[in-house]
């Protein structure tokens, strides 16, 4: 499980990502680079990172499911996953 603020520090740099969007995209159109430099670091969207909606996992995460490879092992075990069976891993 990943710590509750590590989790928070991902929900703040969600929502100046998404405060500072469409000002970013001006910016990026016009060519301003100065521009860019003086909007705040968390507000870019590649300091955001996936985590598992789960267990708040970084690592391995699968876009496609939004999970991370060890759920989405332990659902396929399950049988939570139509569709998937467990083969050799």
């Amino acid at each position: 499980m990943a710590k509750e603020s590590m989790k928070a520090r991902e929900v703040k740099r969600k929502k100046l990502g998404d405060l500072y969007a469409e000002r970013r995209a001006a910016l990026k159109a016009a060519g301003d680079s100065v521009g860019l430099q003086k909007l705040p670091r968390a507000s870019s969207p590649t300091r955001q990172r996936n985590r598992c909606k789960l267990t708040g996992r970084p690592r391995g995460y699968m876009r496609q499911f939004g999970i991370s490879r060890n759920q989405f092992r332990e659902m396929v075990l399950d049988g939570l996953i139509p569709g998937l069976t467990k083969s050799s891993w």
